[in-house]
């Protein structure tokens, strides 16, 4: 990734501007580098960043994602691209914390959002489909990991078991296109609705990866993470769908752990991976077991 100067200055000089532009940096984005930007009375975001193939990040496929996302009316006008830069319109709102995804008011339009991205963007999707599965994720990350000589290579053995028994557990799915990076600061409020933003990640995969993902990374109590579910499937949840669905936010973490111990070797920005793998891993270990004590009741 560029240093945030020179990002700047590739900002400013490209030509899609009216008149002269003095790039904002915006804070946020651990795997890019955002920019707000004023010309002529508009407003945009610059997103700079290259392919990221130790992630699986494929700026085509954002664009793809982004683009789609946007005409199903789930996120903001693409108005540019080119290799490594992306122009997006600039949403007036309030970025959500995990406080906001928490908040029994907000859960149920939150759960359409994420209905109306499984079920409108592919009718809007353009070009090769991508795929996220996770526990492929988790099995490619363990490769990187030892390639790497990470200093968590000793835990991978076990790490790889589980997954593969949360995979067994999670069993036939149905596929959806999916977000499949639901952190509380993906959504913007803007007093009015809700917008979805940030499709790097994007692919088809299962609905319960989603519906974990909004669950883990905002740690939902258990009620909320089952009225999600609830309010999804419109029906009460049974016990296969809720130990499904524990097995599936488990590995959501476990993807979110592995995603941090590889850019602890392989990400140049200025981040506390460190600090991030051990609470991932943390939180982990407690879904992990709460999947165990639902599969062994």
């Amino acid at each position: 990734m560029s240093p945030k100067g020179d990002a700047a200055s590739r900002v400013a000089s490209l030509r899609i501007w009216r008149g002269r532009v003095d790039p904002q940096p915006l804070a946020g984005g651990i795997t890019n580098q955002n920019f707000k930007v004023d010309d002529a009375g508009r407003r945009y975001v610059v997103r700079v960043g290259d392919d990221i193939l130790v992630h699986g990040v494929v700026r085509a496929n954002e664009l793809a994602a982004s683009r789609a996302a946007s005409l199903a009316g789930l996120s903001p006008g693409v108005v540019h691209a080119e290799p490594g830069i992306l122009v997006l319109d600039f949403v007036e709102g309030r970025t959500f914390s995990p406080e906001d995804v928490r908040n029994p008011a907000n859960l149920e339009r939150l759960v359409d959002m994420v209905r109306r991205c499984h079920r409108d963007i592919p009718q809007y999707l353009r070009g090769p489909a991508a795929m996220f599965w996770v526990f492929h994720v988790v099995r490619d990350y363990a490769h990187t990991l030892r390639e790497g000589g990470s200093r968590h290579a000793p835990l991978l053995p076990d790490l790889l078991a589980r997954a593969a028994r949360l995979e067994a557990a999670v069993g036939p799915v149905d596929v959806v296109f999916g977000h499949n990076d639901l952190l509380a600061a993906n959504f913007i409020d803007d007093g009015r609705r809700l917008w979805l933003v940030d499709w790097e990640y994007a692919g088809f995969n299962s609905p319960l990866f989603d519906l974990g993902g909004l669950a883990s990374n905002s740690e939902l109590a258990g009620e909320q993470a089952e009225q999600a579910l609830e309010l999804y499937f419109g029906k009460p949840v049974d016990d296969d769908l809720r130990r499904r669905a524990a097995a599936m936010t488990a590995a959501s973490l476990l993807r979110e752990t592995m995603w941090s111990m590889v850019s602890e070797i392989h990400s140049t920005v200025d981040f506390d991976y460190g600090a991030y793998t051990a609470e991932n891993l943390r939180r982990f270990e407690t879904a992990y077991a709460a999947y165990q004590a639902m599969d062994s009741a």
